[in-house]
């Protein structure tokens, strides 16, 4: 099997400005993923793509982000993690850069496409660089925020971006602008990330890679196409069938393979596994918002890409603060308290924004729902990642990053095929002010569904581990943990 002896010095150089980097990896993977929403309409209308096509400018991004970020981690524990951060960046940059050049609908999905292979790269590698840079406890738990806080913020922070981008310099900007941070970070990983250990050359799991890669790819395709022309069509059956047989073989050899991709022992974890089912829930649920909120005040509202980006900027603001507030709710509640108040805020966010989502609405009635959905999914987000890399050794956390990072895609892919499908059920034949009513009715179903499935999580939260009472050597007996004070919790938080 390949291995990469570990660096004498994990920690880094300096921690402080290698956690500054692995945020930028995170913010820039998270501002990829919204930042084209806004600008889809002006590509439309330059590159030549028809409605049918547009949607692959989104799918081929998803299917081979999501598709590879197994792959992606494993490779991260095999080959280095500051190798394939450094990796990431650079397919990044030259993705983005291709993307801006484009003049024809194929070198777009191409530049689209390898973005995403670039992500399913530098997503596990920043992940894990953190998990293993911060030992576990408040100082893992410091860093993830800031770590979250740059990826969560750039989640909604990308459509104000994408909108101000769009209408001031054109919709080239969007991808140019990580041109710049793409190569910062190829430079500041060499000053700022201790260097990795030789690389042992072996056998690697051929058949686990093609078989998983393979699977999860033609899963994520299938339900992304078959939302967009219909469930029925020969290709997204195909897809999904081919998916199942790949995935079943793939879960039969890593049981009995001699050097599996992903050893199954590993969901013996019940803090992992248990935040792999939380992941999911909130990929289905909680990642479907900021393009309802799109598709609201663009659609039915009628804003401009500009006017767009400046609606997302409460919600990028409170999630910012939801993760800030994360970390002091994992050192009084731990991580479990954490999730469970979260999963409830998202929820009672979601019941809270519906209503707000009418065709006479203004950005001003959406606003309480934002905040509070804001708020939850920054104090949840946090909280999951948290919980996802406890407990794991440090030679598995870029496949445990991969793994994680895989359900959250999966069920972002399912949630918004499906949340889509709800909204639009009764569409057909509208147009005008009936249309725009109706779209809003559409959208008020779909995020109270969001928000009713969102609570299926508590269950599984509720199972994940309770922090551990701290031993003294004095005296044998559990005592509780304070609510505050460095290096205070242990492993389970």
């Amino acid at each position: 099997m390949f291995s990469s002896h570990p660096s004498p010095h994990p920690g880094g150089r300096r921690p402080g400005w290698s956690l500054a980097l692995l945020a930028l990896g995170h913010l820039i993977i998270s501002l990829d993923f919204t930042i084209i929403y806004v600008a889809l309409p002006d590509i439309a209308a330059d590159i030549g793509f028809t409605p049918h096509t547009l949607q692959w400018v989104v799918t081929a991004y998803a299917v081979l982000y999501g598709g590879f970020l197994l792959l992606g981690g494993r490779l991260c524990d095999l080959l280095g993690r500051r190798r394939m951060f450094v990796l990431g960046m650079a397919l990044y940059g030259v993705a983005c850069l291709l993307g801006g050049l484009a003049t024809t609908p194929g070198v777009l999905l191409a530049a689209r496409g390898l973005q995403g292979l670039a992500g399913a790269v530098l997503f596990p590698a920043v992940l894990a660089l953190v998990n293993t840079t911060f030992a576990e406890g408040p100082q893992r738990n410091r860093a993830l925020t800031i770590w979250a806080m740059a990826g969560a913020g750039g989640l909604t922070a990308g459509s104000l971006a994408g909108g101000v981008l769009t209408q001031t310099l054109g919709w080239q900007a969007v991808f140019y602008v990580n041109v710049p941070l793409a190569l910062a970070g190829v430079v500041g990983a060499f000053a700022l990330l201790s260097a990795d250990g030789r690389v042992t050359w072996g056998s690697i799991d051929v058949p686990g890679t093609l078989t998983g890669t393979g699977g999860v790819t033609l899963l994520i395709y299938a339900v992304a196409h078959g939302s967009e022309t219909g469930w029925t069509q020969t290709e997204v059956l195909a897809a999904a069938a081919l998916a199942v047989l790949l995935l079943a073989a793939f879960v039969r050899i890593q049981a009995r393979g001699r050097n599996p991709l992903m050893p199954l022992q590993l969901f013996h974890n019940r803090s992992l596994s248990g935040a792999v089912v939380v992941i999911l829930v909130f990929g289905l649920t909680m990642n479907a918002v900021p393009y309802f909120l799109t598709l609201y005040y663009q659609d039915v509202l009628g804003f401009s890409a500009l006017e767009t980006g400046l609606a997302f900027l409460a919600s990028t603001l409170s999630i910012t603060a939801g993760s800030f507030l994360s970390e002091r709710l994992i050192q009084r509640l731990g991580t479990r308290g954490t999730l469970l108040t979260g999963i409830i805020v998202n929820a009672a966010g979601a019941g809270l924004l519906a209503p707000g989502l009418r065709v006479d609405g203004s950005a001003l009635t959406t606003l309480a729902g934002v905040i509070v959905v804001g708020l939850g999914m920054g104090a949840t987000y946090t909280a999951m990642w948290n919980a996802a890399g406890t407990g794991v050794a440090e030679h598995e956390q870029g496949l445990a990053s991969g793994v994680a990072s895989t359900a959250l895609q999966v069920g972002t892919a399912a949630g918004l095929a499906l949340l889509v499908a709800v909204a639009n059920h009764d569409l057909t034949g509208l147009s005008g002010t009936a249309l725009r009513a109706a779209s809003a009715e559409g959208m008020r179903t779909a995020v109270l569904t969001l928000g009713a499935v969102m609570l299926l999580a508590v269950p599984v939260a509720l199972k994940l581990p309770r922090p551990r009472p701290r031993i003294t050597a004095r005296d044998n007996r559990p005592q509780p943990v304070p609510a505050r004070g460095p290096a205070q919790l242990h492993s389970t938080d």
